[in-house]
């Protein structure tokens, strides 16, 4: 079939897109988010200054289509290996979705730092980021659903001053789960991109040396902390 002048224009617009983006990555592996500029990078692929603008108005909206590519790509790999461990203990799929997250990062160290790094000066990521940054932690949120209604989760309670902060967290977030699960996946989570972050900016170096296991066994102490049986005990 020939292809209409608008088909043509549409797909010349993605491969544009595409060229652009990749271009931003690399310059962000080398410079880093905070020197990214439109201008270099239509200079970089032979394109004006001015033409560049007719696909991202601004650095900002550049940078706001790498964090969701980043959140969307980390996402999307977390989601297989939720959906490739269904039928293993939880304590196995916890770990098989903790573990694919830690690979994506280390295989993606400069995006991981875009969205889990420094802020970027001037930058303000806006509420388009929100659906695409929370595929992640909804992975692991699943793992914790399904053991709550198979009836092996074990949650701590919170103490008293924080029931009224675990009941609104839940609400917002969690409806469907015991409002003390709520704060321990907020903490699991910050301590499980920490735990990655470390390993990811080089803040293990001769520190840890066995890190596979290292990891593991981290990841274990995270399950507990949701109520999950870990991996090793299920």
């Amino acid at each position: 079939m020939t292809s209409t002048p608008h088909g043509a224009r549409a797909r010349a617009r993605i491969e544009i897109t595409a060229a652009i983006k990749e271009e931003a990555r690399r310059r962000l592996a080398e410079q880093g988010a905070a020197e990214l500029s439109l201008r270099a990078v239509a200079r970089t692929l032979g394109m004006a200054s001015s033409a560049i603008y007719r696909y991202f108005p601004s650095r900002d909206d550049l940078l706001t289509a790498l964090i969701i590519d980043a959140y969307d790509s980390l996402g999307e790999t977390a989601e297989a290996a939720l959906k490739a461990s269904v039928g293993a203990p939880a304590g196995e799929r916890w770990t098989a979705v903790c573990e694919a997250i830690r690979g994506w990062a280390l295989a993606h160290p400069h995006e991981y730092a875009l969205i889990y790094g420094s802020p970027v000066p001037g930058y303000a990521a806006p509420a388009t980021t929100v659906p695409a940054a929370a595929r992640v932690g909804f992975a692991l949120i699943d793992v914790v659903r399904d053991a709550h209604r198979a009836g092996e989760l074990d949650v701590a309670p919170v103490p008293a001053d924080l029931e009224a902060e675990a009941a609104r967290m839940a609400a917002d977030f969690v409806p469907d789960l015991p409002p003390a699960v709520a704060p321990a996946c907020v903490a699991v989570w910050a301590q499980l991109l920490g735990l990655i972050g470390f390993e990811v900016f080089g803040q293990f170096t001769r520190i840890v040396e066995e890190r596979d296991a290292f990891f593991r066994h981290a990841v274990d102490g995270l399950a507990r902390t949701v109520g999950l049986r870990p991996a090793d005990a299920s």
